[in-house]
C-alpha cells in the first residue's frame, strides 16, 4: 500500500506542479519517464524496510518522488521553463509531502485495524466445520506366512546388544 500510494502521489503532485508551473500538459515522452520514475519511488518506498524512521523515510520518499518526477517532465518536455523554485513552490511541496505522509501512514493503520477486526469477527459469524476423524485401523485377514517367514530368514543371529563375556 506504502509503495502505491508514495508513486502515484509523487506523480500525481508532480504533475500538478508542472501544470501550474507553465499551464502546458505533459508531452508522451515525459509522462513515460514520469510514470518509470514514479514506479521506482514507489518499488524502493514498498521494498525498503524502515521501521522504527517509518515516517521520515515515507516523507523522504515522497519529497524525491517529487523531484524526481518533476525533473522528468521537464527533462521530456519541448521547451524546458527552468527550475524556477520559488518559495510558494517549495512550500506547497513540503505541504504536499506532509499531507500525504499522514495520509498513508493513517491508511495503512486503518488498514492493520480493519484487518484485525475482520479475522476477530468473521470466525463468530460461521464457526468452523467439526472434524471428523476416525482412527484407521489395519487387521490382516489370513497371516503373512511367507512375508513373515523372509523378514526373520533374512536376518542373522538375534538382534541386541553382545553379551558380556
Amino acid at each position: 500500500m506504502r509503495g502505491a500510494f508514495a508513486g502515484s502521489i509523487s506523480a500525481a503532485v508532480s504533475v500538478a506542479a508542472h501544470a501550474a508551473g507553465d499551464g502546458m500538459a505533459p508531452t508522451e515522452s515525459s509522462v513515460v519517464l514520469l510514470v518509470l520514475a514514479c514506479a521506482a519511488v514507489g518499488a524502493v518506498s514498498a521494498t525498503t524496510l524502515a521501521d522504527r524512521h517509518a515516517t521520515w523515510f515515507l516523507a523522504a520518499s515522497l519529497a524525491l518522488g517529487q523531484v524526481i518526477g518533476h525533473t522528468a517532465l521537464t527533462v521530456g518536455a519541448v521547451n524546458h521553463h527552468g527550475s524556477q523554485l520559488s518559495p510558494a513552490m517549495v512550500a506547497a511541496h513540503a505541504v504536499a509531502v506532509g499531507v500525504a505522509t499522514v495520509l498513508i501512514l493513517a491508511g495503512e493503520r486503518g488498514c492493520t485495524l480493519a484487518v484485525a477486526a475482520l479475522s476477530r469477527i468473521i470466525p463468530l459469524l460461521r464457526p468452523p466445520l467439526p472434524v471428523v476423524a476416525c482412527a484407521a485401523v489395519c487387521v490382516p485377514t489370513s497371516p503373512p506366512t511367507l512375508a513373515r517367514w523372509l523378514l526373520v530368514g533374512s536376518s542373522i543371529g538375534t538382534r541386541g546388544p553382545p553379551h558380556p563375556a
